[in-house]
């Protein structure tokens, strides 16, 4: 052991001095952070940005052996190195400063992602836990790649190694890959979400999972559908769980024998009992057309909500109404009915299956003779 440099008085009060000033920075550090942080809390509570609490939190979540050792590169800028030591030094600094910004940013991710499930909304698990996933992988590449870099290792050919690995694989795996692509633009473009009841082709029923690569429907005949999601991006799909308003359109008719002032009164009529009724909005009742066997009126009101059975209460109510009011009127609805005309001849002898045949007037005479013959 030399004892010459262990007895060194300049060693020890160089060792003295990081020792303090590490320390010093590392409380000055701590409590700069700490202040920053609980006016970032202050703000975000009166703020409806999601920006100032991922950032606050961001801060809170800072690795404190990472600002030991920022603390401690400080100390050593306070003494006198040897050049490579300086240069060591150099690649701390990039070192430390590159872990704790990829730490922020991911955590930056993962608050994200966990805002996206906190606001009650129905989303797609999957495709926020794939870019999660993704954005994480690209955040420490670059970090470990520009740490690399800056150690003076040449990159250039591992990102050309990884470039052409991932054509490799992306060609054998295209199929899985559209669907994930698929599941992804879902997630970004919402043409629907879990819960939706959607229509399209012969398939009508609400989302049930929203998958890597599959998407489920749970089918009104109680059945499960699995569908690819690539596949079911290419349909025309109609969401009906983001209708707000429906509009109505049915038709019914009175007999032809109807006068005229009282067809004026149905509309009225149709009318009457629409406004009359909750969550719908008349829209207009005309007489159509002569079609046959009636005199046709087509109405349109508009539904002021979405939901089916409310639509299919208030159209019963509509029809018991008209129903009583028609007969008040004295009118009548119209029913098929085909009339025959008959020129010339005589009519054909009609017999009904079970009733005896009316016999002549002359057979019936004798026949109440036999008796007393």
């Amino acid at each position: 052991m030399n004892w010459d440099v262990m007895l060194n008085e300049r060693l020890w009060i160089n060792i003295a001095i990081i020792a303090g000033v590490t320390i010093v920075s590392y409380l000055i550090l701590q409590a700069v952070l700490r202040i920053i942080t609980n006016r970032l809390r202050k703000m975000s509570k009166g703020s409806k940005s999601g920006f100032v609490t991922i950032a606050a939190e961001m801060l809170s979540r800072t690795s404190h052996l990472l600002l030991i050792a920022l603390s401690l590169l400080i100390a050593l800028k306070v003494v006198e190195l040897p050049d490579r030591w300086e240069s060591a030094m150099s690649h701390g600094w990039f070192i430390a400063l590159a872990f704790q910004i990829a730490l922020w940013m991911d955590t930056a991710v993962r608050l994200w992602m966990e805002s996206l499930t906190r606001d009650g909304k129905a989303r797609n698990p999957v495709t926020t836990t794939i870019i999660g996933i993704m954005i994480r992988i690209v955040i420490w590449t670059m970090m470990l790649l520009s740490i690399l870099a800056n150690l003076g290792v040449d990159i250039t050919a591992m990102v050309a190694s990884l470039g052409v690995g991932g054509i490799a694989i992306a060609l054998a795996v295209q199929t899985l890959l559209s669907d994930i692509f698929a599941s992804l633009s879902i997630g970004v473009d919402k043409p629907f979400e879990i819960g939706d009841f959607v229509v399209f082709g012969s398939v009508a029923g609400n989302i049930e999972h929203i998958g890597l690569k599959t998407t489920r429907i749970r089918a009104l005949s109680g059945e499960q559908i699995v569908c690819a999601n690539a596949d079911l991006l290419k349909q025309i799909l109609h969401n009906y769980k983001r209708m707000n308003t429906r509009r109505i359109v049915f038709k019914f008719g009175i007999t032809y024998n109807t006068p005229s002032d009282k067809v004026r009164e149905v509309s009225a009529l149709v009318r009457r009992i629409i406004d009359g009724l909750d969550n719908a909005k008349f829209d207009r009742a005309h007489f159509l057309a002569f079609d046959d066997s009636q005199l046709t009126f087509e109405v349109v009101y508009i539904m002021q909500v979405s939901d089916y059975n409310a639509y299919m209460d208030t159209q019963q109510e509509i029809n018991l109404q008209l129903l009583d009011g028609i007969r008040e009127m004295g009118v009548q609805f119209a029913f098929p009915t085909r009339s025959v005309e008959f020129i010339g001849g005589s009519f054909p002898e009609l017999t009904v299956a079970g009733v005896p045949k009316e016999k002549p007037a002359a057979n019936q005479e004798a026949e109440r003779a036999l008796p007393n013959a």
